[in-house]
């Protein structure tokens, strides 16, 4: 489950990141520092989210602000300093309510508390109809890049990996070019199919085709052997190699 965390305080966000990826159900996928960041991105991504965790007071004003520029429908466990805002977050989306300097316990009680709202909610939806379609999903087959004064297409098929680099997002292909892309990973692991494309970390977004191998790595992780080299280390995230294993095989 995709987790965003709004936190102005960087070491209490990836504190925060840390105690909740110790639950392998969940994975912080961006941590924001304001208000004024939270806004455009929940407006474009919030659809990729299951669960949010809000600071109350941050840099640039309350959260509860963002609730002015973005209907958020996703649930929230709010963290903060104080305990004068409980309804207020409770109006608001609220699962949770944990008091800074939190507590692994508090953070694990609100994922436990999420996973069993989700879990009866998901009983109660009535079963959808089964209905067998031939139409096929329709996933992104080109992407636009700039090389000097020119717009190129690159075809799909024609990518190796999607990275991030020095905070810009990359596409290289099997070509071994390199070409920037004016998107978010989340984007782009949103329009690529999955049959085809596996995002083994933050950072990266890989081609079936371009792996070769792959061998242990420290902390039981993997690395990946690519037919083009990357400038970091194409290494899988703990969380995600069972995952990727079953993914290769099919």
């Amino acid at each position: 489950m995709n987790v965003l965390i709004i936190e102005d305080e960087s070491h209490t966000a990836s504190l925060l990141q840390e105690i909740i990826e110790q639950d392998p159900d969940f994975m912080v996928i961006e941590k924001l520092e304001s208000v004024a960041e939270a806004v455009p991105y929940l407006n474009k991504y919030q659809h990729n989210l299951d669960l949010l965790f809000f600071d109350i007071q941050l840099a640039d004003g309350h959260s509860f602000e963002i609730f002015k520029h973005v209907d958020v429908t996703v649930p929230i466990v709010f963290c903060t300093a104080f305990d004068e805002f409980t309804l207020q977050a409770i109006k608001n989306n609220g699962i949770d309510y944990v008091l800074k300097p939190f507590k692994e316990e508090d953070i694990h009680t609100a994922l436990k508390k999420y996973k069993t709202l989700a879990a009866n909610l998901q009983a109660k939806q009535p079963q959808p109809v089964s209905i067998r379609t031939e139409e096929a999903p329709n996933w992104q087959q080109n992407f636009l890049t700039q090389f000097r004064e020119k717009t190129l297409v690159k075809r799909v098929d024609e990518v190796a990996f999607f990275t991030v680099e020095h905070e810009n997002v990359y596409l290289y292909s099997f070509s071994g070019d390199k070409y920037p892309l004016f998107k978010k990973m989340e984007y782009l692991e949103s329009v690529c199919n999955p049959q085809d494309f596996f995002r083994i970390n933050r950072q990266m977004l890989v081609s079936r085709k371009a792996i070769q191998s792959f061998e242990p790595y420290f902390n039981r992780k993997i690395v990946l052997q690519l037919s083009i080299k990357p400038e970091e280390q194409p290494i899988v995230s703990r969380l995600k190699v069972s995952a990727f294993k079953e993914w290769v095989e099919r």
